[in-house]
């Protein structure tokens, strides 16, 4: 065979695998289960559908166009309380009122092959960035009016931020890679003190849940502080999971830190319900089992509590994708609290028991729903309410839209909301990442 035949038939086989490939991702996994019959206290569970190549669905980023926003429920109105950020993720609020919001993405790393270049590039496309802004804003209304007017650069040259809390005069900022300590004044636009570390967070790569919140006990004596797993499913061993999936307790005292709960793939929002008290998360699940896949969730977050990953999902349930099946592990799964829906990402979290937004969403959860990247059709891309009973758990009612309009017409991505939280005024404001503003719902 001469070297044209080979180069022929190299040239043959490379056309039949790119027709492969375009007929593989053009055939995606599909929905079959409405999404709201996957949401609640007891959310409709179908026969996992094992995918060798995850199902893509990007919705590709636009950006909000002149004198648009999102589409706010009935009695309620939404405005921008500020424009022309730089990716920001997460919000906290100091005592003078003054809104700190962390600015990042995902960190550098260095390629893990064809495959994880093929990853970054899809997530890339789905934010719409690809180098990490490192820094928290500070933004200031002074007028009042709902309209931060003046901003400053609060921190920088930090390592992809996302969680901050506030005790006493220090501030602590969760890095992908530790937390850090500043000391703070009220009242100041900048810090300028470069930051103590308190605590090393593990950040190997690939780090494909990369995003560190952590919020204070209500007592001021510790801090909870959320890791993501580094993987899907355990899929490169468990020895890379080291001090992942969980969430960490630190005795801000003795400097102590212990595991608090684990086996959550990858937890983000953290809140403490106000009128019982108790600790909550809502944690993206695994992919890769179709668009019906098992649903993210909101949950109770109790001591020493294991939650299932990567072994089980939704209180027990086998993933027989994982090696070196832990069944001895099945009876002590927990059962999550509330599905929220395959793939929507649900990100923020934040309780609300005031009356500024009205009796409809005087007692319950705000939750910040990023969008899904792997599911036909899209979930997400909202903000939702989860209302909650007098005993401090959900009713059992289905999220109510809180903000919708993220997603246009053409499925192309507005905005993307992450964090939320109400400010002392009653205002639910909410960081979306992809649009590059804060908005502020009041009641309308």
């Amino acid at each position: 065979m001469t070297w044209k035949s080979h180069l022929r038939n190299a040239a043959i086989i490379i056309v039949l695998l790119l027709a492969g490939a375009y007929w593989y991702l053009s055939s995606p996994d599909k929905a079959q289960v409405a999404l709201e019959d996957m949401q609640g206290q007891a959310p409709k569970l179908t026969t996992p559908r094992r995918e060798n190549f995850p199902t893509i669905n990007i919705a590709k980023v636009v950006g909000w166009p002149d004198g648009a926003k999102p589409v706010a429920a009935s009695g309620l109105k939404v405005a921008a309380f500020a424009e022309k950020l730089d990716h920001p993720r997460w919000l906290l609020e100091l005592p003078n009122g003054d809104i700190l919001a962390a600015e990042s993405w995902a960190p550098k790393r260095p390629s893990q092959g064809i495959g994880d270049k093929i990853a970054r590039n899809i997530m890339s496309k789905a934010d719409g960035i690809e180098t990490s802004p490192d820094r928290i804003t500070l933004l200031r209304d002074a007028n009042g009016d709902g309209v931060a007017e003046f901003r400053s650069v609060f921190l920088e040259g930090l390592h992809s931020p996302f969680g901050m809390a506030l005790v006493g005069d220090t501030l602590y900022v969760a890095n992908t890679d530790a937390v850090l300590a500043f000391p703070y004044k009220t009242g100041e636009t900048k810090i300028a003190a470069k930051g103590t570390k308190i605590l090393d967070l593990p950040s190997s790569p690939p780090n494909n849940h990369w995003a560190r919140n952590l919020i204070a006990a209500p007592d001021g004596q510790s801090l909870y502080i959320t890791v993501g797993s580094n993987s899907n499913i355990a899929e490169g061993g468990m020895d890379k999971e080291k001090d992942r999936a969980l969430i960490r307790q630190y005795d801000l005292k003795t400097r102590q830190s212990i595991v608090y709960a684990y086996g959550l793939r990858n937890p983000n929002g953290l809140a403490f319900n106000p009128k019982s008290g108790t600790l909550w998360t809502v944690v993206n699940e695994r992919d890769m089992l179709g668009s019906d896949g098992p649903p993210d969730y909101l949950t109770t977050v109790d001591f020493g509590t294991f939650y299932g990953w990567p072994f089980f999902y939704w209180g027990g349930i086998q993933d027989q994708r994982v090696p070196q099946l832990r069944l001895d592990l099945q009876q002590y799964t927990k059962r999550p609290d509330y599905a929220l829906g395959p793939h929507v990402a649900a990100l923020g979290l934040a309780f609300n028991s005031g009356s500024a937004l009205g009796a409809r969403f005087s007692n319950g959860a705000f939750i910040g729903m990023h969008g899904s990247w792997n599911r036909y059709p899209a979930s997400g891309y909202k903000v939702v309410y989860v209302p909650f009973n007098e005993r401090g758990f959900p009713t059992g009612e289905k999220p109510v839209d809180v903000l919708t309009g993220f997603l246009n017409d053409k499925g192309q991505a507005q905005g993307r909301p992450v964090g939320v939280i109400v400010d002392k005024k009653g205002a639910l404001l909410v960081a979306d990442d992809a649009g590059n503003r804060i908005w502020r719902v009041t009641a309308g």
